[in-house]
């Protein structure tokens, strides 16, 4: 059973041969490493929106590497405790290159569940795609969600922008929402490269109209990073655009960097 709709004209969305196609004769091809493009040519920003393909590769890198397990696996258990044992619907908005999206692929599995995976980045979501044939891609907002009325049960999202509204719509009674956010000291050691005046990450308390707080943790642990990772590290923050190429360089000479992490962890209930 299809759950896309429509991001034109919101009617449900269902697979044809090579596309996705709705009532209103909307059509959507499937690319050929199966993800679908949901984000007509009208909502987007720029040519290209998301992350480029470098910002991507140094992600996946880093990732691969396996200095943010703690966190993935913090995350999972955390679903898995949230979460009852019946058939479920997640999606991870703003997946990027699928390193969530396929661990919490492989939790919902044991549920003969179903994991979908949204960015923006079209170059992210085709390297995902590839990887992860398990999971289904699509290129959209994470505005507007090209899911139908209360079709998921949860919703994954960390760091990425989301419309909470949307995320509303879009879950069933009782679904719930996982985020993860920066801490007061996320990367306070990399922030230091870069500024004169290191100041903490302001803790924001999120606030979900609709939604129920369940749950809020903090995951804290050190990284020792060889000096390409930590370059890696630095180009998938936001602060990386005032990195200057000095800076860069004499990171990624570092024989060793030592740098703090600092995640919160929340989930919430979408009441009836």
């Amino acid at each position: 059973m299809s759950i896309y709709q429509c991001p034109l004209c919101r009617l449900p969305l269902l697979p044809a041969e090579g596309h996705w196609a709705c009532e209103g004769r909307h059509r959507f091809d499937r690319a050929r490493e199966g993800y679908v493009n949901l984000l007509p040519v009208q909502f987007k920003r720029s040519r290209e929106p998301g992350d480029d393909r470098g910002m991507m590769q140094a992600r996946r890198a880093f990732l691969d590497a396996g200095h943010y397990r703690r966190m993935r696996d913090g995350v999972i258990a955390l679903i898995d405790r949230l979460q009852p044992d019946r058939y479920v619907r997640w999606l991870d908005i703003g997946c990027g290159e699928g390193y969530y999206t396929s661990a919490l692929a492989a939790a919902v599995a044991a549920r003969t569940g179903r994991v979908y995976g949204l960015d923006i980045a079209k170059n992210a979501v085709r390297a995902a795609a590839k990887r992860y044939p398990e999971v289904r891609f699509c290129v959209a907002s994470s505005q507007r969600l090209p899911f139908l009325d209360a079709s998921l049960d949860g919703i994954l999202r960390i760091y990425a922008p989301c419309n909470p509204a949307e995320m509303y719509r879009v879950l069933k009674p009782g679904g719930i929402v996982v985020t993860v956010a920066p801490g007061p000291r996320h990367l306070l050691q990399l922030k230091a490269r870069i500024y004169s005046e290191v100041m903490l990450h302001p803790l924001k308390d999120e606030h979900f109209p609709g939604f129920a707080p369940l749950a809020e943790e903090r995951l804290r642990f050190e990284l020792a990073l060889p000096g390409e990772a930590a370059a890696a590290l630095l180009q998938m923050t936001p602060f990386a655009w005032r990195a200057t190429p000095d800076v860069v360089a004499a990171l990624t000479a570092l024989e060793e960097f030592t740098c703090e992490t600092d995640f919160i962890l929340r989930a919430w209930r979408r009441e009836e």
